[in-house]
């Protein structure tokens, strides 16, 4: 099973994400929940290449990602998991759910660091926010969320299985949540018990600084209901509602690669980064 898994997780990885990609397109298509503001062309068109050359890097720097590194773990015997024995099913679901987990309180240590929220600006800075949007990284942020992940698999020791199901839930759901896509209210509602929805996770790109710094989770909803961080909608609604961040509506830095690749080292960190005791005084007052 790991032999199998080390050899095809990579296209394992890209049919899936072509599939889902393909399939949140058409539904963007058929039922937006929203209408552009700048041309979708001209966005997806350096959204997309930033993927790509995202893509090069990581495989150039982390030949063997975190697929490899599970595999070094299990073969040294390294990690939690490592000391018991359980049923493979078990230590599938409970390194699923961990490494989700750390992928929650990672995305809040990029909103609570003035230096990591920098890097992870560039995410937030797309002033549309669909399909696209969920592959939207900084390499810099890239490269630090391999390391954090790396380091987790090291101390937890999942199965290689569980690593590849985990890295293909966590490219599925970033480009499910972040999706310009309209389902009924029902389904919303049912959905969100579990999993993290379009418009739960759209609240997370607000302009507003309370609800950008609210719903982080990316697959499981139940880690922004567990610590608080959950907002269930935005304040002016999902069709009127701003997104992006305020100091920064330009196209050259918000569309333009070049721009968005030099969006981490322009101006100052006065917003957004979280600071909970401001909001508190503000609701006070």
């Amino acid at each position: 099973m790991n032999a199998f898994m080390l050899q095809h997780e990579l296209a394992i990885r890209l049919a899936c994400f072509f599939c889902v990609f393909c399939s949140m397109s058409l539904w963007e298509l058929a039922a937006p929940r929203r209408r552009p503001t700048v041309s979708k062309h001209l966005r997806w068109a350096n959204n997309l290449v930033l993927v790509v050359l995202n893509s090069v890097l990581l495989r150039a720097l982390f030949p063997a990602a975190a697929v490899g590194v599970a595999a070094f773990a299990t073969q040294q015997s390294w990690g939690l998991l490592n000391y018991f024995v359980i049923p493979l099913w078990m230590a599938v679901l409970i390194s699923v759910v961990l490494l989700d987990f750390v992928i929650y309180l990672q995305h809040v240590m990029f909103h609570a660091v003035p230096l990591l929220w920098r890097l992870h600006r560039v995410h937030h800075a797309d002033l549309d926010i669909d399909v696209t949007t969920g592959t939207r990284f900084h390499p810099i942020e890239i490269m630090l969320s391999m390391l954090i992940k790396a380091a987790v698999i090291l101390l937890l020791g999942p199965p290689v299985v569980a690593v590849v199901i985990f890295e293909v839930l966590l490219n599925a759901t970033s480009l499910f949540n972040h999706g310009n896509v309209r389902m009924s209210p029902a389904l919303d509602r049912l959905l969100r018990l579990l999993l993290v929805t379009p418009d739960m996770h759209r609240v997370h790109h607000s302009i507003e600084e309370d609800e950008t710094n609210s719903n982080f989770a990316f697959n499981l909803s139940m880690w922004d209901r567990l610590f608080g961080t959950y907002r269930d909608q935005p304040r002016a609604g999902h069709e009127d509602m701003t997104t992006g961040i305020s100091t920064f509506r330009e196209v050259n830095h918000c569309v333009w690669l070049p721009g968005i690749l030099m969006l981490p080292f322009i101006g100052k960190v006065t917003d957004y980064a979280i600071n909970r005791w401001r909001w508190k005084n503000d609701d006070a007052s």
